[in-house]
């Protein structure tokens, strides 16, 4: 394609997008296909020569879109969906055009700047106070990584970097068995280690750290001549929505002298709704905190906000100035490029300016508010309806239930016969999971354009799919 065409098939594709976005609820959520439909129609070899965008395009609207799970699908009750906004995806054509790598202030001055002032703006809508700085990753898994990093370096005195782990104490992180599994692979990539990472059961309702079962767990690896290095408490697991008391976790990890990183992915975003707060109270109070916008705030994928209390010992972990990274003649200067892993950064902050002004943050606190109200409506129609029962409560908008056909002998078995028969249906896409030693069936609402009937057609559709099954 020459770059006198790029107008016409730009406009092309904004035009695709918009139908596609218009006409999301009459495609099925989740494509019902054996694996290697797909490849097995693709050539096996890239051609020699170019081809013309109008079979490219077609192609693509032929053989990819069919077979594609529809993240943007107001059904999309499966994972926490990557939201995409219409005016963020605006700004990612944008950023897209532009292809600008932002990795150090000179290469993008504004994309530095503008990330300054978002990355505030969002700080100050999630109740957190003034002292936290922070930097958009790529994702929670990053910003977890650089997280325990720092609490590595920390705890070794900014030498590990240098010298290594060898030889060394064991190095300990300490974190609930509710976490998500990016907390297991921080730690391997750390050099922790996964035997070090030292997970607790979490406790009670909220499936919670205990935090007289950690302080004895610090006081005991101590003892043991290891080296405790932090906390990573977690607000929303992926799971039921698991969520520590973080500022009893605080408190202990502060009478050790450790660092505490909380894990608030995708619960995060309601913080920007006060009335939610109680389920992070105590976070103002940690040394790092992750909050992915591009969750349920409507930031398209990647974009997540990596909140820092104290930057000086994150960019020491992380920075690294060989000459021709180095900026002469300004002293005031910000590298986010050394508060992140990747050297290499896209335009990020873009979107979220997109996003914060196009729908304002009343705007987006409507959605979430609807959002948990449309999941606590629907958990107590669970709990009302004969053949199921309701497992966990809502934590904001996620909870779980299972299906009790009579006289199933195996529920467990029952319940994932279930979820693969919604999903082969394609008007709603669910996920599983096991919860107290049994299989469970999560819902969460988060998509950026769901309406209540899309909760109320979401819950029709199932009873229905698990009627069939019944009458075999």
């Amino acid at each position: 394609m020459q770059i006198s065409d790029f107008k016409t098939w730009a406009v092309r594709a904004a035009e695709w997008a918009a139908d596609y976005r218009r006409t999301l609820r009459d495609r099925p959520v989740r494509p019902n296909l054996a694996f290697g439909a797909i490849a097995a129609r693709l050539p096996a070899r890239a051609p020699e020569k170019p081809e013309p965008m109008e079979t490219i395009v077609r192609d693509f609207e032929d053989l990819i879109v069919p077979g594609m799970t529809h993240w943007q699908h107001p059904r999309f009750f499966a994972y926490f969906p990557a939201n995409a906004a219409p005016a963020a995806v605006v700004a990612e054509i944008l950023i897209s055009s532009m292809a600008a790598q932002c990795m150090l202030w000179q290469t993008s001055p504004a994309a530095t700047e503008l990330e300054i002032t978002v990355v505030g703006w969002l700080r100050d809508a999630l109740g957190l106070p003034d002292g936290f700085a922070g930097v958009l990753q790529d994702s929670a898994s990053t910003a977890t990584l650089a997280a325990v990093l720092t609490m590595r370096e920390r705890a070794l005195a900014f030498t590990g970097n240098r010298t290594g782990l060898a030889g060394r104490p064991a190095v300990r992180v300490y974190c609930s068995d509710q976490v998500h599994s990016s907390i297991d692979k921080a730690c391997w990539i750390a050099g922790v280690g996964e035997d070090n990472l030292v997970k607790l059961p979490g406790r009670g309702p909220s499936k919670g750290l205990d935090a007289d079962e950690l302080d004895a767990a610090i006081r005991a690896d101590r003892a043991a001549g290891h080296l405790p290095a932090g906390v990573i408490a977690c607000v929303g697991g992926t799971s039921v929505g698991a969520s520590d008391d973080v500022a009893a976790v605080v408190r202990v990890a502060r009478a050790h002298g450790l660092f505490v990183h909380v894990d608030a992915a995708w619960a995060g975003s309601a913080m920007i709704c006060p009335e939610f707060r109680g389920l992070w109270a105590g976070a103002e109070d940690a040394d790092s905190i992750v909050v992915n916008p591009h969750k349920w705030l409507g930031a398209p994928f990647e974009c997540a906000a990596h909140f820092i209390r104290d930057p000086e010992s994150h960019v020491r972990t992380l920075a690294i100035q060989p000459e021709y990274l180095k900026t002469y003649g300004e002293t005031r200067i910000v590298n986010f490029s050394e508060w992140s892993v990747p050297l290499g950064r896209r335009f990020r902050s873009l979107k979220l300016w997109f996003l914060l002004r196009a729908y304002g943050l009343e705007g987006l606190r409507t959605m979430i508010r609807n959002h948990v109200a449309w999941a606590r409506d629907l958990a107590e129609t669970i709990r009302a309806s004969e053949g199921f029962e309701l497992v966990t409560e809502p934590v904001l908008s996620l909870f779980a239930f299972r299906w009790t056909p009579p006289g199933a002998t195996d529920l467990d078995a029952a319940n994932i016969q279930l979820v693969e028969a919604v999903n082969r249906d394609g008007r709603v896409y669910v996920t599983q999971t096991r919860h107290d030693g049994r299989i469970a069936i999560r819902i969460q609402f988060g998509a950026f354009e769901m309406t209540e009937g899309d909760a109320r057609e979401g819950w029709r559709v199932i009873r229905e799919v698990a009627a069939g099954l019944e009458g075999g």
